[in-house]
């Protein structure tokens, strides 16, 4: 595996060996990761006179998200503004997901379909000061596409990744970290044809992501992924490392039609609380 730094010196965080509670996609449902964050020991307060969220995490754990924060949740400003300030904290990593990348375009200026939920976090984002999108941009623009974490043996990336990719920083890495594998063809509803990278997984490192939704935590070879469809009507869930503990919070509400059945798997070898 080749260990090497971006150009920000930021995606590759070896000496950081946790613990860790790693969180699946968010898609802004607030209310959901507010809940989840308490049953994981979190002790959340907002400080109103600094504008800042403030959180105390249970022993030495740190936050991982694995992108995904916005689009067709119903506050993903306040996601956003959660997650930024734990960052700032030094409480809480987080890789991009492909919405989240999409609403950075967005914000920098290009020319991008306004679809698929990011029409909700637009609007939403309209009831916010310029101040507040211009650091939401600029926190986008910092989030790697993939983290290595505890000397290589914990890989993070929102729609898993490869071990020979493991570290590595290019265009075509990140186009795989953000959207995993695709054949090139478009399925019968007009999405494209995803391919299982994790069935052939054989690497060393654990890789946990998110992206595909699926009915319960799905975990394969040294795979894991922990995008239980909050947005959807399903859960949000984390899973603590090493220990490889599960803890999910059920949705309050179907917030989106998924264009996708959820994926079917069997319920993980894993301890759940």
């Amino acid at each position: 595996m080749i260990l090497q730094k971006d150009k920000k010196g930021n995606l590759l965080l070896p000496q950081e060996h946790g613990p860790f509670y790693i969180i699946g996609d968010v898609h802004g449902c607030f209310g959901e990761l507010q809940a989840l964050l308490l049953k994981l020991g979190f002790s959340l307060t907002e400080n109103r006179r600094l504008n800042r969220y403030v959180a105390v995490a249970p022993g030495n754990y740190k936050l991982v998200f694995v992108g995904d924060l916005v689009d067709r949740g119903p506050n993903s400003p306040e996601v956003l503004r959660l997650v930024m300030d734990l960052v700032e904290q030094g409480v809480a990593l987080c890789v991009s997901g492909n919405h989240d990348d999409k609403l950075k375009r967005k914000l920098q200026g290009h020319s991008v379909h306004v679809r698929h939920g990011l029409e909700l976090t637009v609007a939403q984002l309209a009831g916010y000061s310029k101040q507040f999108t211009g650091r939401v941009r600029q926190f986008l623009e910092s989030l790697p596409h993939h983290i290595v974490l505890d000397d290589g043996k914990l890989v993070v990336a929102h729609a898993g990744l490869a071990e020979i990719y493991h570290g590595q920083h290019s265009k075509s890495v990140k186009q795989l970290c953000l959207f995993g594998p695709t054949n090139g063809e478009i399925d019968h509803l007009g999405l494209p044809i995803r391919l299982d990278w994790a069935a052939d997984y054989s690497g060393s490192a654990l890789v946990v992501y998110g992206h595909t939704p699926v009915k319960d935590p799905r975990w394969i070879n040294n795979t894991i992924n922990i995008d239980t469809g909050c947005v959807f009507g399903g859960m949000l869930t984390a899973i603590s490392y090493p220990d490889l503990v599960l803890t999910s919070v059920p949705s309050t509400t179907t917030y989106a039609q998924t264009m996708r059945p959820f994926l079917e798997v069997h319920p993980l070898k894993l301890r759940q609380h």
